[in-house]
């Protein structure tokens, strides 16, 4: 259990901290095409091979935590890459943070522990594809009645000629993108299942590639929402919608069952608390601290300034890469432009 949980926080540290030297390489280079001119200008630049190295161990990484743990583990795990990567942000690319950061990362850690402790205790049964197929029915309903809502409010912001994003259709962006991020990982996980009850070898590489879908999609999504609205709120969604779908999916269709302890169950349920509280107070910090009393504001003044000035993405702000710990493939290298402001993606 603890070597996938290890393998699990080293694979979403190396997703988002590959993202970011990708992000850093691209300063100074064109947008990248199938061009051997620009090819080869992305192929000697150090900083965006190393990301783009960095960024695939993260994903193979990922795929072999994922055939050794629950999902219901690995997915709320996933979420301390964030923690990683603020601190890799804090002493590679000296980027200040504020005791917000400094909580939130302490929360992740400690529900980290938490859920790694009582994994142990949790077993694994056979798959019920009944509950399988009530639950994709049950998310197709669910993109059904979103997609019809934002489409309502869209509507409607045109019939009152507003420009501006509704923070509905950030939320709904947010949570259809972690919806398809927590999905490839449990689909992933299924194929391994399968494999080890009986069936056919080939469910191992059907998941995987079903599992790339899933992500593919919620990278759409994902862009989609940051391209008209706050990349904040969009991420901080997809990121706890991320974590319950992989509990929920592991839980309700891949027979991943609770602790029999009582107290047992509820530390695991804090530790997943813990994770999530600790995911939205990294990415949400800098707003967190203007909602405090001014007497605490003060000694983070100086600090909100080197934030707002910093040309890389801080730790607790809006960034794209991080926001989908379980995205088993790199997209993001097809889509960064070099010109484009930090966290924001060229479609």
């Amino acid at each position: 259990m603890w070597e996938a949980i290890v393998l699990t926080v080293a694979a979403t540290s190396g997703n988002s901290i590959g993202k970011v030297l990708q992000k850093k390489g691209t300063v100074g280079l064109p947008p990248l095409a199938l061009n051997l001119k620009v090819m080869r200008a992305y192929a000697l630049s150090k900083t965006w091979v190393a990301g783009f190295c960095i960024d695939i161990l993260g994903a193979l990484l990922m795929l072999r935590a994922v055939s050794q743990a629950p999902v219901s583990v690995i997915q709320p795990v996933s979420g301390c890459g964030l923690a990683v990567l603020s601190m890799f942000s804090h002493f590679y690319l000296k980027e200040t943070m504020n005791p917000l950061d400094w909580l939130g990362i302490a929360m992740a850690g400690v529900g980290t522990i938490g859920v790694g402790i009582i994994g142990e205790e949790q077993e694994t049964s056979t798959i019920s594809f009944l509950h399988l197929a009530w639950l994709i029915i049950s998310i197709i309903f669910l993109f059904g009645l979103l997609n019809g809502w934002l489409s309502l409010r869209r509507r409607k912001r045109r019939a009152q000629e507003l420009t501006q994003t509704e923070v509905v259709e950030e939320i709904i962006a947010g949570l259809e993108a972690g919806i398809l991020f927590g999905l490839a990982a449990a689909i992933s996980r299924m194929g391994f299942l399968l494999s080890e009850q009986g069936f056919s070898k080939m469910s191992i590489p059907v998941g995987i590639a079903i599992s790339i879908c899933c992500s593919g999609s919620g990278f759409f999504y994902q862009t989609k929402g940051l391209k008209h609205g706050r990349a904040i709120v969009v991420s901080t969604c997809a990121a706890v919608s991320s974590i319950v779908t992989g509990v929920v999916v592991g839980m309700f269709a891949l027979g991943e069952m609770l602790p029999v302890a009582p107290f047992s169950r509820i530390l695991l349920v804090l530790g997943w608390s813990l994770i999530i509280i600790g995911v939205v107070v990294l990415m949400s910090s800098h707003r967190l601290t203007l909602l405090l009393p001014r007497s605490f504001r003060r000694p983070m003044h100086g600090k909100l300034n080197v934030h707002k000035t910093s040309n890389l993405p801080r730790p607790g702000s809006s960034r794209l890469w991080e926001s989908s710990p379980s995205t088993f493939i790199s997209m993001s290298p097809m889509h960064l432009h070099p010109q484009a402001s930090p966290g924001k993606v060229k479609t």
